[in-house]
């Protein structure tokens, strides 16, 4: 009498083995990518790999069998968060009101940007540009340009604003969340902004957080020179 396969080694015709060491493999991937997030959102991209798979609770050597360097898994995440800030470029784009649009995909993204440690210092410090978040940079830069094309159609963006103002204006709102350590704050900046943005506002809202310049000491000034005319900017900032 033939004896039946252990269970979880063969089976099927021509004895093919288990797909379960892949499936394994993939959730142990997936473990590793969801540690990331929440380590790197956390502690920034200081936190090593080592960290992240004690977080994941996997043995650092599954680490690297998955990823060779900290700098894999970290251009892995970088084309994620891309994704979620093309997501919200998006939907800004696809509104028939533009101004909504584009505020609330400023927003949007200055939340993803105070919430997210990791997305925060790639914004502001990193100068190389990842490939595994390219083709997201391409799309947010259509929908910027989109939306700024077509506010100004409507009337309600002033003439003179650019799509790379909106690239700016998030890297001013991350620094506020990085320099401050208050998560909110950037919402008071970014209303100020979105006022001088607008063709001629009539009735500013009030700014939120009025009480914390009681106790901020202004530091020196950041300048920040933008581009001569006829600069070819990019739509989101590098990674």
């Amino acid at each position: 009498m033939a004896v039946p396969p252990a269970s979880g080694e063969t089976g099927g015709l021509g004895g093919a083995r288990s797909p379960r060491p892949r499936r394994d493999r993939e959730l142990n991937r997936r473990k590793l990518l969801t540690a990331a997030r929440e380590v790197f959102r956390d502690h920034g991209l200081k936190a090593t790999l080592d960290d992240v798979a004690r977080h994941a609770g996997l043995g650092v050597a599954t680490a690297y069998r998955h990823f060779p360097n900290k700098q894999a898994l970290i251009d892995e995440l970088v084309d994620d968060m891309f994704a979620r800030v093309e997501e919200a470029t998006r939907e800004g784009a696809e509104d028939p009101d533009t101004w909504r649009g584009l505020t609330v995909s400023l927003e949007r993204v200055a939340e993803l940007q105070a919430l997210d440690r990791g997305l925060r210092e790639v914004v502001l410090h990193s100068d190389r540009t990842v490939p595994a978040g390219l083709r997201h940079q391409r799309q947010i830069r259509r929908n910027v340009d989109l939306v700024v094309e077509r506010a100004k159609e409507q009337g309600v963006l002033r003439a003179d604003a650019e799509p790379w103002d909106l690239v700016v204006i998030q890297q001013m709102l991350a620094a506020v969340t990085e320099h401050s350590g208050q998560p909110e704050l950037w919402r008071r900046y970014l209303r100020l902004l979105l006022d001088g943005l607008r063709a001629g506002p009539e009735h500013p809202q009030p700014l939120p957080g009025a009480d914390y310049g009681r106790h901020f000491d202004v530091p020196g000034p950041n300048r920040i020179d933008p581009p001569p005319p006829g600069t070819d900017v990019p739509g989101p900032p590098r990674a």
